[in-house]
């Protein structure tokens, strides 16, 4: 081994040709402009105001996130793997989330995630808000239909006997310690937690100050901020009962979330019956209402969430009464069977 090739292994290669104090003072000068270069590009195109998406299947459905600004690929994977972790908290299927435990404690107390208190929290004061029409323990009743795989019309008797556990007053939260006083109750948080992900990874997004960012889990729609161009999202009402493409009208939006509930989204057909999943506690069966589509405009996700389902839930004679006395409501468009479209509040709803 020569001494020249001697020097340059005790260097670890960090200089090529080192002791070549012509070729090598050149080459290493190519080397370290060209990192510089990379490194540069990649600050510049960091500056950029990007906008990159990506469409995932979780949460039962088809979830999408879009982000623009300084916006990298590792922001849009932890807002999924935010959605995943929620979803373990709150599934009612998921063996071992919050609710599972919850469900299957014969009654005894069970520490939860204070994430989880909080949405059942909410939960609870629809449960006052709607007079026991919205329900979080109707999870009973909730699994027994099937509006995913085959259509299933439970008894008269699994009805009357899933019906006794039905009261969201027997809910007892102590710090963040759930009990059940029915030790047979099931509570299904469904219908408000998909809303309550869409609105966390919203915030997440945020304290990320990303310049703007549309979060669709299923039609459960967050807007932060504007479009790349500075204008507001435009987001598109579904004609119920029609295709994925076939649009009522527009609304645009920024900093606010659209939920949407209705009778044509989850249903299923039997014996020349149609079956939908907003059920009436009060029957275990899917509730009857000239309301069949509800999409609200609110400042937080769970609001519009739970008012959408306590709209279909009502009808359209209580509607003004409901949108009174909710506290961040924004706004409101209203389908009736008849296809009579009303609005509601601050809305601007440009007609297909």
């Amino acid at each position: 081994m020569t001494k020249r090739s001697a020097q340059t292994e005790q260097t670890g290669g960090r200089f090529l040709c080192l002791n070549n104090k012509t070729g090598g003072q050149v080459l290493c000068l190519i080397v370290i402009l060209l990192f510089l270069a990379v490194m540069l590009h990649g600050c510049v195109s960091m500056q950029k105001n990007e906008q990159i998406s990506e469409t995932r299947l979780m949460l039962d459905t088809i979830c999408t996130i879009t982000i623009h600004g300084n916006v990298d690929r590792k922001m849009l994977d932890e807002a999924f793997a935010l959605c995943e972790e929620l979803e373990a908290l709150l599934s009612i299927t998921i063996e071992g989330s919050d609710v599972w435990r919850i469900n299957n404690s014969g009654g005894l107390p069970v520490s939860v995630d204070p994430r989880t208190t909080g949405l059942i929290k909410s939960g609870l004061a629809f449960g006052e808000m709607s007079e026991g029409m919205f329900d979080i323990t109707i999870g009973r009743l909730s699994r027994l239909w099937d509006f995913s795989g085959e259509p299933n019309v439970p008894s008269e008797l699994e009805l009357e006997r899933a019906r006794e556990t039905v009261d969201y007053k027997q809910v007892i939260i102590n710090g963040n310690t759930v009990q059940l006083e029915n030790p047979d109750a099931w509570i299904d948080l469904g219908a408000i937690a998909k809303g309550y992900i869409a609105y966390e990874v919203a915030e997440f997004l945020a304290a990320y100050e990303v310049s703007g960012a549309l979060i669709d889990l299923g039609g459960d729609v967050v807007a932060v901020g504007s479009r790349q161009n500075g204008d507001p999202w435009r987001i598109a009402i579904q004609k119920p009962f029609g295709g994925s493409g076939d649009w009522l009208g527009v609304i645009e939006v920024e900093w606010v979330s659209v939920l949407g509930s209705g009778t044509y989204q989850r249903q299923f057909e039997k014996d020349g019956v149609k079956y939908h999943h907003i059920l009436d506690p009060d029957t275990g069966m899917p509730v009857i209402s000239d309301v069949v589509s509800a999409t609200v405009i609110s400042e937080t996700a769970v609001m519009g969430e739970g008012l959408s389902t306590i709209a279909v839930l009502f009808g359209s004679e209580r509607l003004d009464e409901l949108f009174a006395r909710a506290r961040g409501f924004i706004g409101a468009i209203i389908v009736l069977e008849s296809g009579e479209i009303l609005k509601f509040g601050d809305v601007e709803f440009a007609e297909r």
